[in-house]
Parts: structure tokens; C-alpha cells; sequence
């Protein structure tokens, strides 16, 4: 069961992150500028998270292996109509369609999750499903980059989708619903208040979910998705070769953290936003050095940075148990779409705005009387230092709710949770507050 949920997530993955390695071949293919590519990019991202929530209802409603199975054969639709596309409109529809497929996949592998498994094990089995999907990551960026180049856009793209198809028959073949989870008169009592969206949204670990996989997951997407690849073949010049291994550290970098940070959640449940802040902004101090080393940003330093990137991955999927813990059983679904959403709405804004800053940097440049060179590596300077006020937003929006969290925790059940410093301090001898709980 775990496996072929994982393999759904896994072919999820390289249908989503496919189009942003051939980004450049797309800009050649439709004939237009790095705007409107990251507009098609956009735009799949935007019916992702647009859908999370009506998913999540349809997932506790239906149940998973129906929508992953559906799910998969949208994205299998979209990928072909994508290799056989010759106007960008037909690339649009193409992406809607991924975007609706994918987003039916991973909020139901995680609401799959609870049938089968239980106690502490399922946040680190949370953690090695987005771990497994990472493969996907590395399919886009090796075999499909190679062959994207060798045998060009169509025969490639319908071999992806052609993936598609054999994801939805393991899926039909494998996943079960499972125990249902919550029976009809386990419901009756349930007051209308506390059922449905407003109900889920009302409750502060929906929203600290929220947040929490928008700051760790907006880089990660935003990369993974569109602006990574480019950058490192356009304004860095790597070659593919070198380029596919650099953008891979983020699948090394998921791998190595995915287990650790399961684990580091399962034994420190009220550390998980600490935990967030933490890797994120490490990651972001790392990518500032990247943009502000003269005159090219060592290898060394950049496959830190992706391999960072990797890391945030983990971080941002701490947001969907925070949502989960925090939610009644009949709303997993629902609270786990909407925090989903999170990393998607800071990555779609990130994809806007980087794409929009390369557009204005070139033409000032051809303004200038300068030749017109659209990835160059002063465009990307500029652009990415834009996506930094998507991380600040994130982060006030983690630290506001969280507050609140930790009031309502305070008050309901007496627990006092210290700050960081705090709680560091004691674990090293010194003396601990009375009532906290770390």
C-alpha cells in the first residue's frame, strides 16, 4: 500500500517539475519571452492550489485511491496535449491539467496514510513519502533532460505521459481504501459548527499549517518547478550534464533530511515551528551569499544552496502535520488541503515575480543600448531577491499564528511552551521553567 502510494507521488512529481527543465525549449518552441512561460508555469501552480481544498473535501468524502487513480490520468491527458502542443494557449490548457491531476495526488497519499498506519510513525511516513516522490525530481532532471535533447519536445512528452498511464493502473491495481475512519454515527454528534472548510479554517493548526508549508515550500517549487534549471544552464553556463547534477542535490538534499526531520517532529511535537523557521531562513542566508558573490558564484557554493533547497522540502511538509495533529479525524483531508496550498501560493507569486523582474532588467538593458540577453546572471540577481519578501510574509505569518497557538494551548490545557533560547538552556543543566513542555 505505502509502495504504490509512493509511486503516484513519485510520477506526480516528474509530471510536475518536467516543464520547468524544458523551460528554455519552451521559450524557443512558442516563440515567446520569460513572462509568459512563467505565466504557463503559474498557472498550473494556481489550479494546484486552487483545488487543494476541494480535494481535501472529496478525498474524506470518496476516498484516496479514487482520486489518485483519476488523478493520474488527467496528468497523463495533460502531458500529451502538451507534446503535441504549437501554440501556447494548448500549453496553458496542457498545464491546467497537470495542475488539476497533481493536485488530486499528494493530499490523498497523505489522507491514505492514517487507514493503514498509526501512532508516530506517520509523520516519518509522511516525511519518506515526500522523500520518495523527490525521485521524481530526479527523473525530470536526468533521463527526461537527456532525452528532451536527444529525441526533442514531442516523442519526450508522450513518453512522460505514457508514465502517467502506468502510475493510474499500479494505483488501481494496488491502493485500498483501508478501515474508514470515521463511521456515520461516529459523526451524528458532531455539531454543524465544527464541520466543513470554516470549521477547519477557524481552527489555528489549519493556519499555522498554512503558513508553515508556504515558508518552507515556496523555494523548493519555485526552483524545482520553473527558475532552478535556467539559472543554473542560462545565467550560470553549466552544461545539461553538470546543470542535472547540481539541480539533483535537492533530491539528495530530501533524502538525507526526510527521515531525520520525521523523526525530530515525532519526538518534538511543539518544536515543529521552530523547526521551520530554523531550516528556512539557513537556507535563505545561503542563497544570499549565492547572489552576492562576485563575480560567479563557486560550484561548490551553489550545490550547497540546491542541496539546502532539498532540505526545505521536509521543512514544509512539517506544515501538513501541524494541520493533521491539529484537526479532528473527519477533517484531515480538508485541513491537509488547505495547508498544502501554502507552499503553492508563495511559489506561484515567486514564479510571477522572478519572471516579471527578468522581463524589466532586460529591457532597461536593451534601453541602455546593451544586446538583449533575458537569463543573464545579474537578471536572476535581481529577480530571486524578490522571492525574500514571500519569505518574510511567511514567516510573520508563522510567528502571528503561532502566537496565538500557544495562547489557546496555554489556556486549554496548561501548557506553557518556552521560547527556543529557553528550552536550549535547560537541556544543557540549567534550570527549567515550571510547567513547559518542549
Amino acid at each position: 500500500m505505502f509502495a504504490g502510494a509512493a509511486f503516484a507521488y513519485l510520477v506526480a512529481v516528474m509530471q510536475r517539475t518536467t516543464f520547468g527543465v524544458a523551460g528554455v525549449e519552451a521559450t524557443d518552441r512558442f516563440a515567446v519571452n520569460a513572462a509568459v512561460i512563467s505565466t504557463v508555469a503559474v498557472v498550473q501552480i494556481v489550479v494546484y492550489a486552487v483545488l487543494q481544498i476541494p480535494v481535501g473535501v472529496l478525498v474524506d468524502r470518496y476516498g484516496a485511491p479514487v482520486l489518485i487513480v483519476t488523478g493520474a490520468v488527467i496528468m497523463a491527458v495533460g502531458q500529451g496535449m502538451l507534446a503535441i502542443a504549437d501554440h501556447v494557449w494548448v500549453a496553458v490548457l496542457a498545464r491546467v491539467l497537470v495542475g488539476t491531476g497533481d493536485a488530486a495526488t499528494f493530499v490523498s497519499v497523505l489522507r491514505l496514510l492514517p487507514a493503514w498506519f498509526e501512532g508516530r510513525i506517520l509523520p516519518q511516513l509522511s516525511q519518506w513519502v515526500g522523500m520518495t516522490g523527490q525521485f521524481g525530481q530526479i527523473a525530470s532532471a536526468f533521463p527526461f533532460a537527456l532525452m528532451l535533447s536527444l529525441a526533442g519536445w514531442t516523442p519526450t512528452f508522450l513518453v512522460v505521459a505514457a508514465v502517467g498511464m502506468l502510475s493510474a493502473v499500479v494505483a488501481l491495481v494496488l491502493l485500498r481504501r483501508g478501515g474508514v475512519s470515521v463511521t456515520a454515527a461516529e459523526m451524528a454528534p458532531i455539531a454543524p459548527a465544527e464541520l466543513g472548510l470554516r470549521a477547519s479554517l477557524r481552527r489555528v493548526g489549519t493556519r499555522l499549517g498554512f503558513w508553515a508549508h508556504l515558508l518552507g515550500g515556496t523555494l523548493t517549487s519555485m526552483l524545482g518547478i520553473l527558475w532552478g534549471y535556467p539559472f543554473l544552464t542560462a545565467a550560470l553556463g553549466y552544461d545539461a550534464g553538470t546543470a542535472s547534477g547540481v539541480f539533483s542535490l535537492m533530491v539528495v538534499g530530501t533524502l538525507v533530511s526526510g527521515p531525520v526531520i520525521g523523526l525530530l517532529i515525532a519526538r518534538h511535537p511543539l518544536r515543529r515551528s521552530d523547526l521551520v523557521l530554523a531550516i528556512t531562513w539557513s537556507v535563505f542566508a545561503v542563497w544570499a551569499v549565492v547572489l552576492l558573490w562576485q563575480p560567479v558564484p563557486p560550484i561548490w557554493l551553489v550545490s550547497i544552496f540546491f542541496f539546502g533547497v532539498g532540505v526545505c522540502g521536509p521543512a514544509s511538509l512539517i506544515g501538513l502535520d501541524v494541520a493533521r495533529s491539529g484537526n479532528p479525524i473527519h477533517a484531515h483531508g480538508s485541513a491537509t488541503g488547505i495547508a498544502n496550498s501554502g507552499g503553492f501560493v508563495g511559489a506561484f507569486v515567486a514564479m510571477l515575480l522572478v519572471g516579471g523582474v527578468l522581463d524589466l532588467v532586460d529591457e532597461v538593458r536593451v534601453a541602455s543600448g546593451l544586446p538583449s540577453q533575458l537569463y543573464s546572471l545579474e537578471g536572476f540577481r535581481i529577480a530571486f531577491a524578490s522571492v525574500f519578501l514571500v519569505a518574510i510574509v511567511g514567516t510573520v505569518g508563522v510567528l502571528w499564528t503561532r502566537t496565538h497557538a500557544r495562547r489557546r494551548l496555554a489556556a486549554e490545557e496548561g501548557i506553557e511552551i518556552a521560547p527556543l533560547w529557553v528550552a536550549l538552556f535547560s537541556a544543557r543543566g540549567g534550570r527549567r521553567p515550571p510547567r513547559v513542555r518542549e
